[in-house]
């Protein structure tokens, strides 16, 4: 028992300094796609937060986002944290499939305004506005 209590502390001081380190890359870096990139998983923290607690977002919506801020928060993951640069890739594909999901069903001014991040980042991933059938 107590050899796995040390590797599930290990496990979870692994995680916690991964993410200090995106979110002093995010700070430190110059802006450009290295900054956007450091700084996406705490921008998607942040977004999560905020879109759960508008009362504009629809119910599904907020599932699937609180689904995604939990799956971010886990450390069990597909792709292990430590491995460097495509460690974090499973936490990106998943929460830019709930985004995108949410920008069905939220208006974008909803969406970008919960953003703390850079808007033409969001606004790729969400992709052109659906245009309303005719």
């Amino acid at each position: 028992m107590r050899d796995w209590l040390i590797g599930l502390g290990v496990a979870v001081a692994c995680l916690l300094a991964s993410w200090a380190l995106l979110v002093l890359l995010a700070r430190r870096l110059p802006p450009g796609i290295l900054r956007d990139l450091a700084a996406f998983i705490p921008d998607c923290l942040t977004t999560v937060r905020r879109l759960r607690a508008d009362p504009r977002v629809p119910r599904k919506a907020k599932i699937a986002i609180v689904l995604a801020g939990l799956w971010l928060a886990s450390p069990i993951d597909l792709i292990p944290e430590f491995l460097p640069v495509i460690g974090p890739l499973d936490d990106i594909v998943v929460v830019a499939l709930a985004l995108r999901y949410a920008g069905r069903q939220v208006p974008r001014e909803v969406l970008l305004a919960a953003w703390p991040g850079e808007p033409r980042l969001l606004l790729r991933l969400l992709g052109p506005p659906a245009t309303p059938p005719e």
